[in-house]
C-alpha cells in the first residue's frame, strides 16, 4: 500500500504590497503632533507651525530600527561596517471631518495614506491654548472617531463603485456567463458588506485567499495595521498619568481589540533629540525626572515606537555576519530561505542550494561558530525552511547559466 500523498499547503496571501520597502504613514488631525513627531524620530526638521496644512506634501525620511544584537554580532565579528535595518516613515498633513468629501485638501492627502503600508494614528492628549484645536477643544476619542471614520468611507466609497459596476457587469452575463467574474463579484460583495454595511475594518476580517489578492488590489485603506500613538504632555508621559489614556483605551479595546497603543510626549522627545550627545540626553532625562519628581530618570519611547511600527507592517530582518560587515536583511514574515537569499541578490535565489543557519542564541551562548559547529547547532536546510528573526545565515547558491541569445 502507498503512503497517503502529502497534502500541499495552500499558503495565504498577507494584507497589503508584497516586498520588504514598506512604509508608515504617521496619521491624525491637524495640531495634534504629527510633524514634531516626525521631526524627533527622524532628526529632521518638517515645518511643524501651529495651523492646518501646514505638511502638504508628504516628507519621508529613513529610520534606524534599533536592536542590541547588531551591536554584539558587530563586536563579535570584528567587523568593519554595521548596517542596521531602517523603517521608512511618511509625515502625511493632518485630516478633518469630511476629508473623503474633499473636505481640507482631503482628496490628496487619502491618496497619501492609501500609498503608505501602516499607519501610525496620532491623536493629542494635551492641554495648550496656543496650539489650537482645529475641532475646539481637546477630545482624542472623538478625533480617533473621526480619522478612523473619513479612512472607512474613503474604501466605502470605492467599493460602492466596485459594488455597483462589477454586479452590472455580472447581471449581463447570465446564468452561463463568466465563472471567474461572478467569484470576483462574490469576492467583491462579501468585502463590501464587511466594510459598507457591517462599517468594519478589513483588516479585521476573515478573508480567503482570493478575497486578499482583491483587497491589496483596491489598496483599501483600512486594511493596513494600526499603532496608535497619544501625545502628551511632557509632565504627564513623566509621571506616566494623563485622564485622557483609560478612555483611549477602552476605545481601541471596543472597536480594534488587539491594536497597540503607546503614549508619547512630542515635547521631552523634541528636546532630547536636539541634543548631540548620549552624556546631554542622559543628562536631560534625570533632569525631567527631578523637575516633575519622579524617582528614575524619564526615557525615550521612540525605539519602542519605531520596532512596534516595523513589526506592524509584519517585517522582520536575519543577519549576515563576517569581518567585512555585520548587515540587516529586511523581510516579510513567513518568507521561505530563497526568497531570503533573492534579498541579497536575485542569483541567490534562481540559483539557491542551501542556507546554513545559525540561531543569535546559540552564537551569544556559545561563542564562536566553530563552538556552533561542535555542538551541532549549525543547520543546512533547504528551500522549504521559513526563515525566522535574527537567524544567522550563510547561503549557498549555485552558477546561474546565461540565457542563450
Amino acid at each position: 500500500m502507498q503512503p497517503p500523498k502529502k497534502q500541499a499547503v495552500v499558503e495565504k496571501p498577507l494584507l497589503g504590497r508584497p516586498g520588504n520597502n514598506l512604509k508608515m504613514g504617521i496619521v491624525g488631525l491637524p495640531n495634534v503632533g504629527k510633524s514634531s513627531f516626525f521631526n524627533a524620530l527622524t532628526n529632521s526638521s518638517a515645518p511643524s507651525e501651529n495651523f492646518p496644512f501646514c505638511t502638504i506634501d508628504p516628507e519621508e525620511a529613513r529610520v534606524e530600527v534599533p536592536d542590541p544584537r547588531i551591536d554584539v554580532l558587530f563586536k563579535m565579528y570584528n567587523s568593519s561596517k554595521k548596517v542596521p535595518a531602517y523603517l521608512t516613515c511618511i509625515d502625511i498633513a493632518g485630516l478633518v471631518k469630511g476629508a473623503h468629501e474633499g473636505q481640507g485638501l482631503g482628496n490628496a492627502f487619502l491618496s497619501h495614506i492609501r500609498a503608505v503600508d501602516g499607519i501610525f494614528h496620532l491623536c493629542r492628549a494635551f492641554d495648550d491654548a496656543d496650539v489650537i484645536h482645529v475641532e475646539g477643544a481637546v477630545d482624542p476619542v472623538r478625533d480617533l472617531e473621526i480619522i478612523h471614520n473619513e479612512l472607512r468611507l474613503k474604501d466605502a466609497e470605492l467599493l460602492n463603485k466596485q459594488y455597483e459596476s462589477k454586479g452590472k457587469d455580472v447581471a449581463r452575463l447570465g446564468i452561463n456567463g463568466d465563472k471567474a467574474k461572478k467569484e470576483e463579484f462574490e469576492c467583491i460583495k462579501k468585502i463590501y458588506q464587511w466594510v459598507v454595511e457591517q462599517k468594519k475594518d478589513c483588516r479585521e476580517g476573515d478573508w480567503t485567499g482570493k478575497e486578499i489578492d482583491i483587497i491589496n488590489e483596491m489598496q483599501l485603506i483600512s486594511a493596513k495595521p494600526v499603532v496608535y500613538l497619544c501625545n502628551l504632555s511632557e509632565k504627564d508621559y513623566a509621571r506616566k498619568k494623563n485622564k485622557w489614556l483609560v478612555k483611549i483605551k477602552a476605545w481601541i479595546d471596543e472597536n480594534h481589540p488587539g491594536d497597540v497603543l503607546i503614549p508619547y510626549s512630542g515635547t521631552f522627545e523634541n528636546a532630547l533629540s536636539a541634543f548631540e550627545t548620549d552624556a546631554e540626553r542622559t543628562d536631560y532625562c534625570t533632569q525631567v525626572a527631578t523637575k516633575y519628581e519622579i524617582p528614575t530618570p524619564v526615557v525615550s519611547v521612540l525605539p519602542k515606537i519605531i520596532t512596534t511600527g516595523y513589526s506592524a507592517l509584519r517585517l522582520m530582518y536575519f543577519f549576515t555576519c563576517g569581518p567585512m560587515e555585520v548587515r540587516c536583511w529586511t523581510i516579510r514574515q513567513g518568507t521561505k530561505a530563497p526568497q531570503a537569499a533573492g534579498v541579497i541578490h536575485t542569483d541567490f535565489e534562481k540559483g539557491f542550494i542551501m542556507a546554513e543557519i545559525m540561531k543569535y542564541a546559540d552564537l551569544t551562548e556559545l561563542g564562536s561558530e566553530a563552538a556552533v559547529k561542535a555542538a551541532g547547532k549549525y543547520m543546512q536546510k533547504g528551500r522549504d525552511t521559513v526563515i525566522t528573526d535574527g537567524d544567522i545565515i550563510h547561503f549557498k547558491a549555485g552558477q546561474i547559466q546565461a540565457k542563450k541569445k
